[in-house]
């Protein structure tokens, strides 16, 4: 199996995720296919991409002319034919039968060489390549959001990945000017595995009624780090966090530390996602 060359990479979701991934792509050089079974999401993602672009020009960081090739290069499609390339990766909701219902769809109309990188954050990488053909191919190239700006890109070797395919993603994330990490396959791989405390016992603590929200965040960001943990949860998504949350325990074997936070739970509930919902554990407008 030869797929050291990557020319072509298809990015399977048009959400936040997903777009970030694709513009990083087209930036990079990348003939980008950005495919959406919902045609609204590829108008919202071209424009967000658009916008993000128009910014780097304000900023001066890319030209108008080099704004235009990436856009150029970068094709949005809601027909799942057309999602022919070297690298397909899936930024797709956080469920492993999707994820390989979809895989074995892409499996149809590709070459055995094409290799299939899944974005997520929680699920077993062994778990979904076991139950795709040439499962070698199959690898994680978990991002982190927003992915246009974080440098950031877990590569998480399953048991069945090759060392060529490890390679060629090493060299597609150098490319992509990104940092990559590599990793085996376990829980939560290495950052949300870490993570878990940084989000849980914050909220233990407003449960407890022992802090707010503000003063967690403020805190915690003068210790040093770049954003609070409920700032950082509304940013990635309240329904993605829990979910993540709640894979992790499983994993794990249900180890009273990480036992997903009900306060979590009950904002999930009432759909407070966070920024992309309008309010979380912050209101915005």
């Amino acid at each position: 199996m030869d797929n050291s060359t990557i020319n072509t990479i298809c990015v399977c979701g048009a959400g936040t995720m997903g777009s970030g991934i694709a513009q990083v792509s087209a930036q990079a050089g990348y003939t980008t296919i950005q495919f959406d079974v919902n045609e609204a999401m590829l108008i919202k993602s071209k424009t967000q991409i658009e916008k993000s672009l128009e910014y780097l020009v304000g900023k001066n960081k890319i030209s108008l002319e080099e704004k235009v090739d990436i856009i150029n290069r970068i094709h949005f499609t809601a027909n799942i034919e057309q999602c022919k390339a070297d690298l397909i990766i899936e930024a797709i909701v956080e469920r492993k039968d999707i994820k390989v219902g979809l895989f074995h769809q892409l499996v149809s109309i590709n070459s055995i060489q094409t290799i299939l990188a899944t974005n997520t954050s929680s699920i077993s990488v062994n778990e979904i390549a076991k139950e795709i053909p040439q499962p070698e191919r199959v690898v994680g190239m978990h991002f982190f959001n927003p992915a246009t700006i974080m440098k950031l890109v877990e590569v998480i070797q399953a048991e069945q990945t090759s060392n060529a395919v490890i390679k060629t993603i090493l060299e597609v994330c150098k490319q992509m000017n990104k940092v990559a990490v590599v990793c085996k396959d376990a829980p939560g791989f290495i950052v949300n595995r870490v993570a878990r405390h940084y989000y849980l016992e914050a909220m233990k603590l407003i449960e407890l009624n022992l802090a707010t929200v503000e003063t967690v965040d403020a805190v915690l960001e003068n210790a040093g780090f770049k954003m609070g943990p409920f700032k950082l949860m509304d940013l990635i998504g309240m329904d993605i966090n829990f979910s993540v949350s709640k894979i992790v325990y499983e994993a794990m074997g249900k180890p009273e530390r990480l036992t997903p936070s009900i306060v979590q739970q009950k904002k999930v509930e009432v759909g407070e996602l966070g920024k992309k919902s309008g309010k979380g554990f912050y209101t915005y407008t």
